[in-house]
């Protein structure tokens, strides 16, 4: 099944792609202003660690999926995240477990 589907995942050769004209809303279950709870503070890391990170953070901007935030710009939420430092790989999760708790269920989440 991942031979059939591999242009689907990201490898080393191909970066993570992005599906062109389709967007997610995330829609909470709470009013604004939104509660202190949605804006985590960051976990502690290492050196390394940050490193990946910072690299991680660079690709994604490049790639379209995050994009900076400016200083004066106000965010509704803020998650943390953890990251997996394995040999000379690294992969970033983010801890979204306490936004997950406020989104309303998509009945249809495939596009």
């Amino acid at each position: 099944m991942l031979y059939t589907y591999k242009n689907t995942f990201a490898s080393d050769n191909e970066p993570l792609g992005t599906i062109k004209g389709h967007e997610v809303d995330i829609t909470l279950n709470i009013d604004r202003p939104y509660p202190p709870v949605l804006r985590k503070p960051d976990f502690p890391e290492c050196p390394r660690a940050r490193e990946a990170l910072e690299k991680h953070i660079k690709d994604s901007i490049q790639l379209g999926v995050l994009r900076k935030v400016g200083h004066n710009e106000e965010l509704e939420f803020e998650t943390p995240v953890i990251i997996s430092l394995n040999n000379d790989k690294s992969r970033v999760f983010g801890d979204l477990r306490v936004l997950n708790t406020h989104t309303a269920q998509d009945r249809y989440p495939i596009p």
